[in-house]
C-alpha cells in the first residue's frame, strides 16, 4: 500500500501541514498509523476522506457537519461524488448564464448590441434559489414577513436601470467602509463604525420602503446568518459576515431608546 507522510499528503491535496494536524486532533482525519520514528501517515482511505472534506469545505459545511456525513453508518463515497457532481455541474450552467448576461451588459453599454432590461438578471439569481430564501424568510420570521419581500420588489420594480445600478453601488460603498473597519482592527462594538451603520441601516429601511427601527435592524442580522449572505459577505473580506452582524446588533443596543435619525 502506498503511503504518504503528513508533509508529502499536505503537498499532494494543496493543504498545510497545520491543517492536516488540526484535522487528526479533532478526529475528522486520522492517519492510517503512525510510524516509529513519530511520523503519520495516509493510505488510500485518508486520501479519498480528505478529498470529501475538501469538497465539503468547498461547498460551504462547516467541519463538524463534515464529521457527522462522513461517519454516518449510511454513508456511501460514490452515491455522494455523484450527488456532488451534479451539484457542480449545476453551479457552473448557472455562472455560464450569469458570463453570458455579463458579457451582453458590457456590450450594451459600448453600444454594440440592443439588450431588454428584462434579460440583465438573466441568471443572476435562479429562481429556486430565489423562492428557497424566501421560504426560509418566512419559516423564521412568520408570514408577515412576505409584506415586506413584496414592498422591496416593488420599490426595485419602480427604479430606472441607472437607478438601481446607483442603489447598489450605495450599498457596496457602505459594505467596503465596514469591511475597512475589519481590516483596520477596529472591533465591531465600536461607535467608530457608527456613521457607516447608520447608512445602512437607512439603506435597508429605503429598500422596503419604510423605516428600518432598531429592533428591526438587529433582527436583520439575524438574516445574514443565512448561508447565501454569508458567502456573500465573506467575498468581501474573510471574516466579515460575522463582524457586520456583530456590528449591527451592537448599534442596535446603543441605539434603543432613541429614535434613529
Amino acid at each position: 500500500m502506498k503511503t504518504y507522510t503528513v508533509k508529502q499528503l499536505a503537498r499532494l491535496a494543496g493543504v498545510t501541514v497545520r491543517t492536516l494536524h488540526h484535522y487528526d486532533d479533532i478526529g475528522l482525519l486520522r492517519p492510517a498509523f503512525t510510524g516509529r520514528n513519530h511520523y503519520r501517515y495516509y493510505g488510500e482511505a485518508e486520501m479519498l476522506r480528505l478529498q470529501q472534506i475538501l469538497i465539503h469545505r468547498s461547498l460551504g459545511l462547516p467541519l463538524g457537519d463534515i464529521a457527522a456525513v462522513l461517519d454516518a453508518p449510511d454513508f456511501d463515497r460514490l452515491a455522494t461524488l455523484k450527488r456532488q457532481r451534479d451539484r457542480l455541474a449545476g453551479n457552473i450552467e448557472r455562472q455560464t448564464a450569469m458570463l453570458q448576461t455579463i458579457d451582453s451588459t458590457i456590450a450594451r453599454l459600448e453600444g454594440d448590441i440592443t439588450m431588454k432590461d428584462k434579460d440583465l438578471y438573466s441568471g443572476i439569481i435562479a429562481p429556486e434559489t430565489q423562492a428557497g430564501y424566501e421560504a426560509w424568510l418566512v419559516e423564521r420570521y412568520g408570514a408577515d414577513v412576505n409584506r415586506d419581500i413584496e414592498r422591496s420588489r416593488a420599490r426595485m420594480a419602480k427604479l430606472s436601470e441607472e437607478e438601481r445600478v446607483a442603489w447598489m453601488d450605495e450599498l457596496r460603498e457602505i459594505e467596503n467602509m465596514l469591511a475597512e473597519g475589519l481590516r483596520r482592527g477596529v472591533p465591531p462594538q465600536s461607535t467608530a463604525l457608527d456613521p457607516a451603520l447608520e447608512r445602512h441601516r437607512r439603506w435597508v429601511g429605503a429598500s422596503n420602503g419604510g423605516e428600518c427601527e432598531p429592533q428591526t435592524y438587529a433582527g436583520l442580522a439575524d438574516v445574514y446568518q443565512h448561508s447565501d449572505f454569508r458567502a456573500r459577505y465573506e467575498a468581501i473580506e474573510p471574516g466579515f459576515a460575522d463582524y457586520l452582524t456583530t456590528a449591527m446588533k451592537a448599534w442596535a443596543r446603543r441605539t434603543v431608546g432613541r429614535s434613529p435619525t
